[in-house]
């Protein structure tokens, strides 16, 4: 027995009648379908798990339902969504987008593309209209045309609606799309300006057009083109370093990407370079910038970095996810490169940053002071999937550092670990990132039973106002979770609330959708504090 948690007996069974999930519930067979572990759930309805493609994404597969499995059902709850209320899709997308509240911004440029492919005229419009606001970098727009290309859909409005995530950007900001985000995964600007037959609006995007297409050959001498076009060609002939800081002091666009490669081993030109960076592109690059000296003890560039890590403001504007901060940290911790071979020693001063980030990039309320309990699933299962989109955390990791954050401003809560037995989780929220972590992947595998958690609390005459599972919801032991929760509500006498957060893209749910004071929410959301609070 793993010494992680102080175990308790697990066989007790709610006062009540009650169902092991081997069995659907009595008069609920309708409602719940075998998953995926043999156990009777529920399902969502698929606007929920449309949320959950739009949170968690597919491009990992699960320890139960592979990555190919995972697309087809997204792809087609997408479609099926689509055909129902196309708009209420794109607004869905445009709101996780927008928010950040998902730790990828793929799935959302995915579901307008398919909107744009599959949806009405009303929906292709509402699809273009939230083309540059969702894709908002020229990545994800190459993501939405290699979807359009694949499905064979470069039409009149396709046409359209790509010129104008061009054409309506400023010189200035297009000149940073195009220089910034040169080509990705086999396509480039030249590519989608050519499908799309851009129609330059002015000289100077015509120049910078040209540019995309041919190069510096395809502009005339002295052409009107914005000045970090200038400046970025210039980087790219000079040998002088003095020239190159001159050159990225002077223009803040210019960014990692436009510089030669020559230059980014360099402690100077990447000091330089860090006060143009955003937030985003700084976490990326912690492990370079230590490497080559810019990060080091009572150095201008650590406390450049530190000030950007700690400024709270700036984690929400760039919608910075925290699931983007803990694999940071963890990367960060590792002193090496998922690929090549750089190796730096990590700055613990960098990593407190990171840490305290984390947390502030959470979207809090003012919770009600309330009774929390919190479980984790710690079964094999939660220790074997990866989260989406990110290859050095798994589910257990992530589920485990957001019950903390869930209950960072609270006194009362109690936190507790659950497979086929349970007990309480030894971390708090003073712990640093990666102790709970590693705390987290010390659980030996298990089968899954969350009834435990109710049980438990009836079983010890807990007062519980909230309790908030966080679970693939593949159930294969136990009795029904919901006949639990209704046991202990009778036994306490108090009608409790009780949240289901889904940490694997399936229609399955142990949250019953007929309970109001249940709520399933899709994933590592980073409002998940709030709309716990307000439930």
């Amino acid at each position: 027995m793993s010494n992680t948690y102080a175990s308790f007996a697990s066989n007790a069974s709610p006062a009540k009648a009650v169902t092991p999930v081997s069995l659907p519930m009595p008069g609920r067979e309708a409602d719940q379908k075998a998953n995926n572990a043999g156990g009777f759930t529920f399902t969502l309805d698929q606007w929920g798990v449309l949320d959950r493609f739009l949170m968690l994404g597919t491009e990992s597969g699960g320890y139960y339902v592979g990555k190919k499995e995972k697309t087809k059902l997204g792809f087609e709850t997408t479609k099926s969504c689509i055909a129902a209320d196309g708009v209420r899709v794109v607004n869905r997308a445009l709101e996780f987008s927008l928010a950040g509240r998902a730790p990828k911004n793929d799935p959302s440029v995915v579901a307008i593309a398919l909107a744009a492919v599959y949806g009405d005229p009303i929906t292709v419009q509402a699809a273009y209209d939230a083309l540059p606001r969702i894709a908002r970098t020229g990545t994800w727009l190459f993501l939405f045309v290699s979807i359009l290309d694949s499905l064979g859909k470069w039409n009149a409005a396709a046409k359209r609606g790509v010129s104008k995530w061009y054409t309506a950007k400023t010189v200035d900001r297009l000149a940073v799309q195009l220089l910034k985000y040169q080509s990705r995964d086999g396509w480039a600007h030249r590519d989608v300006l050519r499908l799309a037959h851009v129609k330059p609006s002015s000289e100077i995007q015509s120049n910078l057009f040209r540019w995309s297409v041919k190069g510096s050959e395809g502009l005339a001498q002295g052409a009107s083109v914005p000045q970090l076009l200038v400046d970025f060609e210039l980087l790219k002939q000079t040998d002088s370093k003095k020239e190159a800081l001159r050159l990225i002091e002077s223009n803040p666009d210019i960014s990692w990407e436009m510089t030669p490669t020559n230059w980014l081993t360099d402690k100077d030109v990447l000091s330089a370079l860090v006060k143009n960076m955003g937030l985003t592109a700084v976490i990326r690059k912690l492990g370079a910038l230590t490497a080559y000296g810019v990060i080091a003890p009572l150095s201008a560039g650590s406390k450049e970095v530190i000030a950007k890590l700690s400024d709270v403001e700036s984690l929400r504007k760039q919608r910075v996810h925290p699931i983007t901060l803990l694999n940071a940290f963890k990367q960060y911790s590792m002193g090496r490169g998922s690929k090549g071979s750089l190796v730096w020693s990590a700055d613990q001063r960098v990593l407190d940053a990171i840490d305290d980030a984390f947390y502030a990039a959470f979207d809090t309320i003012e919770m009600p002071q309330k009774n929390y309990m919190i479980g984790v699933d710690c079964s094999g299962s939660m220790q074997s999937s990866k989260v989406n989109g990110f290859e050095n955390l798994m589910a257990i990791e992530v589920a485990g550092v957001m019950a903390l954050a869930i209950v960072k401003r609270q006194p009362n809560y109690f936190i507790c670990g659950f497979n086929h037995e349970i007990g309480e989780l030894k971390i708090t929220p003073k712990m640093r990132l990666d102790t709970v972590t590693s705390t987290m992947l010390k659980f030996r595998w298990g089968s899954t039973n969350p009834a435990l958690l109710y049980s438990f609390a009836e079983q010890n005459k807990m007062d519980v106002d909230t309790f908030v599972t966080i679970t693939d919801n593949e159930v294969n032991c136990g009795v029904h979770p919901a006949q639990a929760l209704r046991s202990y509500r009778n036994k306490a006498q108090k009608h409790s609330a009780s949240v289901i957060v889904g940490t694997e893209m399936t229609e399955f749910t142990i949250a019953d959708p007929k309970d109001p004071r249940q709520l399933d929410i899709a994933g590592f959301d980073s409002a998940a504090p709030q709309l716990i609070a307000e439930l």
